[in-house]
């Protein structure tokens, strides 16, 4: 009999392919993914952040449940439920801003950023968009075209963006980091000046860049500068907001409220849900523009609802910020053991942490090492998947224990052990391209 992943390979279209290593299974519960043969794995990536609050948590279920027994209809496109309306009222609760705001409800991350992006230019007249290099904001539409990560990878991109470098503390590219922010608000300043901006397009920690955390007041002088020359500025949380960063949304770190907000991942509970909050000015018009038949539907919607109420009731984001602490502390603590020299640097907010693997010798980024680790972790029993090539993204369940994390640790420092004492088939891994 073929295995679940051999019938993958001959049903599934690569196209929609991101893998890294044989991932198998058929259950989960916490923070805790199940394999067909009964084995459990620590689950350290959250399916990218969508299981945010882990494998069937009691209030999702009890939330898709009533809703699938009762729902009315299956969207909101044109029709008004209880739970549509009360998400984006809930999120407008949720998410400080000003003024008359509206709420696009989506299904992924990619359509939300798409839907800012084109209403930003349509309500503005103005064309360009200013986004960063090595970013992402989806695999569709303008979304796709703005993406850092996808024009690396080859895709066309928009006709009308700029990209500015996004300041990396790490890799400084001047050797002075705060040259580097001075030299891209100098170049965000220049684009916004010519009065064609639409918006500008900001990730509050670049994530699939590398999981670049910028320094302190970063994206407060952007915001300065966009608001100087009345450019909207989306936040695009999809990723690292709702909790994960230690605080509820990533943006706060820098006493910032962006004109638009948008969310995805954890906000489904594991379901498709998106949304972008911002102004009725910019999210009301033009009528029909943005048409998903199942947007907005009961059963994804009652999910967000009860994602969004348990990360204020169970307190999350302070969760995250203790254990991710606490998480961070035991990788620093890896120094000193085996194959300690391939760490760059320990990095992040909250349970959002990159752990930067290099080669020692002479400080380079090490894909092939990279590939190796996450591969290696797998088979020690954990799941994480690295970025930017040479980073792994640590990004659990927010309801991750700290005996789990301490756990996470553990086994990421034997992986890089036993990787650097060459315990891993390289020829294996390579048949697992990763990005």
């Amino acid at each position: 009999m073929s295995t679940l992943y051999e019938r993958d390979e001959a049903s599934i279209a690569g196209i929609e392919k991101l893998r890294f290593f044989p991932l198998e299974v058929v259950s989960g519960h916490g923070s805790t993914l199940v394999t067909p043969d009964g084995r459990e794995l620590l689950d350290l990536s959250a399916t990218w952040t969508a299981s945010g609050l882990g494998h069937g948590h009691p209030a999702v279920v009890e939330a898709v449940s009533r809703a699938v027994r009762t729902a009315p209809g299956a969207g909101g496109l044109s029709a008004v439920h209880p739970d549509s309306v009360g998400l984006a009222e809930d999120l407008l609760a949720l998410v400080p801003g000003t003024g008359e705001r509206r709420v696009y409800l989506g299904h992924a991350g990619s359509d939300a950023c798409d839907v800012a992006l084109r209403a930003c230019r349509h309500a503005t007249g103005k064309r360009t968009v200013v986004a960063f290099e090595h970013s992402y904001h989806g695999g569709v539409g303008v979304a796709m075209g703005v993406s850092g990560v996808h024009v690396d990878a080859g895709a066309t991109p928009d006709a009308d963006v700029v990209f500015l470098p996004y300041p990396n503390p790490f890799r400084p590219a001047g050797g002075d980091v705060d040259a580097d922010v001075a030299a891209c608000l100098d170049l965000a300043e220049t684009h916004l000046s010519t009065g064609s901006v639409a918006c500008l397009i900001v990730e509050p920690i670049l994530s699939d860049g590398g999981l670049v955390v910028p320094p302190d007041g970063f994206l407060a002088h952007l915001h300065e500068r966009c608001r100087a020359h009345g450019v909207p500025m989306i936040c695009d949380e999809v990723k690292m907001g709702l909790g994960r960063p230690g605080t509820m949304h990533a943006f706060e770190h820098d006493g910032v409220v962006p004109d638009i907000v948008a969310f995805g991942k954890v906000l489904g509970g594991g379901l498709p849900l998106s949304a972008a909050v911002g102004p009725a000015e910019i999210l009301d018009e033009p009528p029909a523009a943005a048409l998903l038949t199942t947007a907005g539907n009961p059963v994804c919607t009652a999910a967000g609802r009860a994602v969004l109420a348990t990360i204020v009731a169970d307190r999350l984001a302070e969760h995250a910020a203790k254990v991710g602490a606490a998480l961070a502390d035991a990788l620093r603590g890896l120094a000193g053991s085996p194959g300690a020299d391939r760490i760059g640097e320990v990095r992040g907010r909250g349970l959002a942490i990159g752990l930067e693997l290099i080669d020692p010798q002479t400080g380079d980024r090490d894909p092939r090492f990279a590939a190796q680790v996450v591969y290696r972790a797998w088979e020690l029993g954990a799941v994480v998947f690295y970025v930017g090539g040479n980073v792994l993204e640590i990004t659990p369940p927010l309801v991750l224990t700290e005996d789990e994390a301490a756990r996470a640790a553990a086994i990421i420092g034997d992986a890089i052990a036993d990787v650097a004492a060459g315990k891993v088939d390289a020829e294996e891994v390579a048949r697992y391209a990763g990005w």
